[in-house]
């Protein structure tokens, strides 16, 4: 991330950035992020943490983020269920690390099993037809989202979620989530898959971890989401300023269907992906940007 970065236009706060990878910060089809590499120089420079907030499993998230260079910043995993903490994030002494990667791991979601139970359940009550992440086979899963056998492997562990593709009919796809929300589990929409979690989305899991920088900083966090799917809908909603990137997926996104009540400011990209990330930022944050 060498080379001249864009000018960031100056904040009165300190400033968060929650963003969404697959379709967002990341190409769809290509997980390529170098079109963003100039805006994320640009955020650390300035002291701004960069926060993923993703479908993706912690997994797969630990190599990641060392790559897009996010490896001192929090990140949400597997759509809310999971928020990993670095030290500067922690309460001192009251948290244990969790593994050895020095981060301490917060569960917001229900058991991974118990999610896998009930889905169980309902496929066997309405004689429903899908096939979950766990069922596929590696290659499997490097079919369906376009990843190499080791990140497919890390796809595959789950700690507070269930992806799922769904092949049966409208109908029996709203009585199954029907069926889930009375055991008190949730059902989003991403870009490939259907995600079973339990009673959490991004967005709470945003506005949780803006109360934990609130709590340790003293003050509230200026925030902006990028975001491109319907499980991105909650995250833009609990922020400030959201940027809607162009999809790639056909799914319309539209605001104010999370409960808020009201959208926050909007922008709305032409170009999808990295380059479409970067659209946003230069609109909200750059030197040059219009809001």
């Amino acid at each position: 991330m060498s080379g001249v970065f864009p000018q960031l236009r100056p904040g009165s706060r300190p400033r968060l950035v929650f963003t969404d990878l697959d379709g967002s910060l990341l190409d769809h089809h290509s997980y390529d992020w170098s079109p963003a590499a100039p805006w994320l120089g640009a955020l650390k420079e300035a002291g701004v943490a960069v926060i993923p907030v993703t479908s993706k499993t912690r997994s797969e998230l630990m190599s990641l983020r060392q790559t897009l260079g996010l490896s001192h910043t929090p990140f949400i995993a597997e759509n809310g269920g999971v928020v990993a903490l670095p030290p500067a994030w922690c309460h001192a002494k009251r948290e244990v690390v969790s593994g050895a990667d020095g981060l301490v791991v917060k569960n917001l979601a229900v058991d991974i099993g118990l999610i896998r139970q009930r889905v169980m359940v309902w496929r066997e009550r309405l004689g429903a037809d899908f096939i979950t992440m766990s069922e596929m086979s590696v290659s499997e899963v490097s079919a369906w989202t376009g990843l190499n056998e080791q990140s497919a492997r890390l796809a595959r562990l789950r700690e507070g979620s269930e992806p799922l593709v769904w092949r049966d009919t409208e109908d029996k796809l709203t009585r199954f989530a029907e069926g889930l929300a009375g055991d008190g589990l949730h059902m989003t929409r991403g870009g490939r898959f259907w995600h079973v979690t339990g009673d959490i989305d991004k967005g709470r899991a945003v506005s949780w971890l803006c109360s934990r920088f609130e709590a340790l900083r003293g003050t509230a966090p200026e925030t902006l989401a990028l975001g491109d799917g319907p499980n991105d809908i909650a995250m833009l909603e609990a922020v400030e300023a959201a940027v809607i990137i162009r999809g790639q997926h056909g799914l319309d996104i539209a605001l104010g269907q999370a409960g808020s009540g009201f959208p926050p400011r909007l922008y709305r990209t032409q170009a999808s992906g990295p380059e479409g990330w970067a659209e946003g930022l230069s609109y909200f944050w750059g030197e040059e940007g219009k809001a």
